[in-house]
C-alpha cells in the first residue's frame, strides 16, 4: 500500500466539550483512597485549569489550551492513582488527555498526539467497560484505537497496528448495530475497516471496506478523513 494511502488514515479530533468534576472537599483525616490536603488543593486548580483549557480551545487558541491541559494533567493522574475505582476521575483523566491530544495536533505535535494517545487508552478502554451502552464513549475509544493503528500502520508496524483497529472495529459493529443511520459511527466503523482490509490478511474485510465505503461516497455520509482512503481504494473520484 503506497505510503500517502497510509498517511492519509490519520485523522485528528477536535475540542472536546466535557464538564468538570465538582471541586474535591477534605476529608477530616485522608485514610486509604482520600487524597492529602496538598492533593486537592492541586486538583482543585487542575479544574480550573482544564476548564480555561476547554474555554482557549472552542476559541480556537490551541496554545494556551494545550498549556493550559498539561498543567492539570499531574493533579489529575494523582487523583486517579490515589483511588483508581474512583469513574469520574478516570473519566476526567481520560477527557483531559483527549483534548490535550486534540489541542496538541492542532499545533502538529503528532508525537505528543500519539503519547497522549497510549495514555488515554486504558482509561477510556475502563470507561467502555463502566459504561457499555454509551455510545459517545465507545466511539470517542473506537477513534483513539484507530488512530494510533493508523500512526503504527504509517510505520510499517502491521503486526502493532492490527489489534488496535481490531478492537475498534468490534467496538464501532457495536454502535452500528445500535444506530445504523448514524453517520459518525458509520465513519468509525469505515476508518477501522480501512485499517484492518491492510494488516489482516482477509479478503472479506477488504471487501466490506469497499463495500460500505463505495455506498457512503455514493450517499454523501462519508467524511472527509474516510473520502481521500475510499478513493484511493476504489479509484473513484467523487464530486
Amino acid at each position: 500500500m503506497p505510503r500517502s494511502f497510509v498517511a492519509a488514515l490519520l485523522t485528528l479530533s477536535g475540542p472536546l466539550a466535557f464538564s468538570a468534576p465538582a471541586l474535591a472537599q477534605q476529608a477530616a483525616a485522608p485514610a486509604a483512597g482520600q487524597m492529602t490536603s496538598e492533593q486537592i488543593a492541586a486538583f482543585n486548580q487542575a479544574v480550573t485549569d482544564f476548564t480555561a483549557g476547554q474555554t482557549a480551545q472552542q476559541a480556537g487558541d490551541n496554545g494556551t489550551a494545550a498549556a493550559k491541559y498539561d498543567a492539570a494533567l499531574p493533579a489529575i493522574r494523582t487523583a486517579v492513582e490515589v483511588d483508581p475505582g474512583k469513574i469520574e476521575n478516570v473519566n476526567f483523566l481520560a477527557n483531559a488527555l483527549y483534548a490535550d491530544a486534540a489541542a496538541q495536533g492542532a499545533l502538529g505535535r503528532m508525537d505528543r498526539v500519539i503519547a497522549l494517545y497510549g495514555e488515554a487508552a486504558p482509561h477510556w478502554r475502563k470507561l467502555v467497560e463502566a459504561k457499555p451502552a454509551d455510545a459517545a464513549i465507545r466511539n470517542i475509544f473506537a477513534g483513539i484505537l484507530v488512530q494510533m493503528g493508523n500512526q503504527k500502520l504509517a510505520t510499517q508496524d502491521k503486526t502493532g497496528a492490527d489489534p488496535l483497529y481490531k478492537e475498534a472495529l468490534t467496538l464501532a459493529r457495536k454502535s452500528v448495530s445500535e444506530n445504523g443511520t448514524d453517520a459518525v459511527s458509520r465513519n468509525i466503523l469505515l476508518s477501522a475497516l480501512i485499517g484492518t482490509s491492510q494488516t489482516a490478511n482477509d479478503p472479506a474485510l477488504t471487501n466490506e471496506a469497499l463495500s460500505m465505503g463505495k455506498a457512503m461516497l455514493s450517499d454523501g455520509t462519508i467524511d472527509a478523513t474516510n473520502k481521500p482512503s475510499v478513493e484511493a481504494m476504489t479509484g473513484a473520484k467523487a464530486g
